[in-house]
């Protein structure tokens, strides 16, 4: 975990170490023998008002969530397996078994028996749900009743993908998932005997996540909902927002490095706010940063202003308006490149020095 706030610090240190001759050569009230001898080149920037906020970053992982292995319904060869990389949606076909097409519907319970008239249960009702969104169910009551109706609504469908019409469908026929679905990897490929179980493919759902594996403090900064930001490779930053907290705490055996090595850890996921913003990344490393503090209406300028006074502390020095000053602050939070100041005279709109990059 890396804090802002000490992020921000050590900015001080820059600066002070670049400034020091700035810093020394200046008397706190600019008073008519002080004498300024800036040892870089500066520019200015404003005291300005409004919300400051401190943050936390954490390491993470962009890709894709809901990794689970999709099972064959039925025995046999398999003779054709979508590509590692495609996207499957529903009535699309993921995968073949002796030649014949399976096909992705949308439910979240398994296909485990071939259906037919007189059957009831959760599988008939989102069968019926599928068979009427792709435009199959005409005079179908979507119920948990497979009856006359709902046959003839499979027959059109099978019509529909030149299949022969018998009224029934089953694991040899159709995949369930929750929703569309990434094919991450192949586990079985064309030629291969499978037996029901098996697993036929890797696969993801469509969303962009970032997972996060925190410590227990860490995620006591978290609950579902909480907003964050990322900051993608590259560079850019893009809103995300806290999907899931897990409850199980698992001991963490990797070497990272971090100083988090052997603690308990607990997975989160950051779901983005627009996915868009991820491009065609799929696994990268990302920072994810989480606002721990937030202080509203306060005076601030950037870090690059502050300067360490002779005395002990910092100042800012204020130009314009007549002769430049060295004005002594106290420091609040840092946050997004700024720090929080008080200070006697310090206003908002005033014009303080900083070091040219």
């Amino acid at each position: 975990m890396k804090r802002k706030t000490i992020i921000g610090g050590a900015a001080v240190m820059v600066v002070v170490a670049a400034g020091v001759g700035v810093a020394l050569n200046v008397s706190v009230g600019g008073g008519s023998g002080a004498r300024y001898r800036p040892s870089v080149s500066t520019g200015t920037a404003p005291v300005e008002r409004g919300d400051l906020n401190d943050s936390t970053s954490v390491d993470g992982t962009l890709g894709y969530g809901g990794e689970r292995k999709l099972m064959a319904g039925a025995a046999g060869t398999v003779t054709w397996v979508e590509s590692s990389g495609s996207t499957v949606r529903m009535d699309a076909k993921l995968y073949e078994l002796d030649g014949r097409p399976v096909r992705l519907m949308y439910g979240t319970r398994p296909m485990y028996r071939q259906l037919k008239t007189g059957d009831e249960g959760p599988d008939v009702l989102q069968l019926e749900k599928d068979l009427s969104a792709l435009g199959y169910g005409g005079g179908l009551t979507v119920d948990q009743k497979f009856t006359a109706t709902t046959a003839d609504a499979i027959k059109r469908w099978q019509r529909g993908h030149g299949t022969k019409a018998t009224g029934t469908i089953g694991p040899s026929d159709i995949m369930f998932a929750p929703g569309p679905v990434r094919v991450m990897s192949r586990d079985a490929a064309p030629g291969d005997r499978v037996a029901a179980g098996r697993p036929i493919v890797t696969s993801s759902s469509t969303e962009r996540v970032v997972d996060l594996k925190l410590t227990l403090d860490q995620v006591s900064l978290l609950k579902k909902g909480t907003k964050v930001t990322v900051e993608l490779p590259g560079g850019r930053n893009t809103k995300g927002t806290v999907g899931s907290v897990g409850t199980t705490a698992t001991k963490d055996r990797g070497d990272g490095g971090d100083g988090d090595q052997g603690k308990a850890k607990v997975n989160v996921v950051v779901e983005l706010d627009d996915p868009g913003e991820a491009g065609n990344l799929t696994q990268a490393p990302v920072t994810v940063n989480i606002t721990t503090q937030t202080r509203k209406n306060v005076l601030s300028v950037p870090v690059q202003a502050l300067l360490a006074l002779p005395g002990g502390g910092y100042g800012i020095r204020v130009v314009g308006g007549g002769t430049p000053r060295t004005v002594k602050v106290d420091l609040g939070i840092f946050g997004e490149g700024r720090v929080e100041v008080t200070g006697q005279g310090i206003s908002e709109g005033m014009k303080v020095e900083v070091p040219k990059s």
